[in-house]
């Protein structure tokens, strides 16, 4: 049973930053295509970031430049660090696994099976 956990939401001013983790349990973590989505009230989910099996990140236009992507193989730990947040970064932020057949491609938007429960991330202007 793969598990996702985050960790780290809060409220920020505008130009703050905030470090998201994403705990993983239950799949073998450096195999996986890992993503990291958000949804603001009233909005449909988004996609924020990526990174593939070989570490290689992607970003949402939206948040490139602001935000980084990473992980820690050992700790099986996915981060999101966010800098420079505007209001419109307002959201629940969820982490999420493709399974381990659809990590292979980790460009397309499908095969994302495993998500958290999410993370509040407030900004304020």
């Amino acid at each position: 049973q793969v598990q996702l956990v985050e960790s780290g939401g809060g409220s920020v001013q505008a130009g703050g930053s905030l470090r998201l983790s994403c705990a993983v349990s239950g799949a073998e973590f450096g195999s996986r295509c890992m993503a990291w989505f958000r949804q603001a009230p009233g909005k449909k989910r988004e996609g924020v970031a990526t990174i593939d099996r070989d570490g290689s990140p992607d970003y949402a236009d939206y948040v490139k430049g602001r935000f980084t992507i990473s992980k820690d193989i050992a700790k099986a730990t996915l981060y999101l660090q966010m800098s420079s947040l505007e209001p419109e970064d307002t959201a629940m932020y969820f982490c999420a696994a493709k399974t381990a057949r659809s990590s292979v491609d980790c460009s397309s938007s499908g095969g994302f099976a495993y998500w958290g429960h999410g993370t509040q991330v407030t900004v304020s202007s």
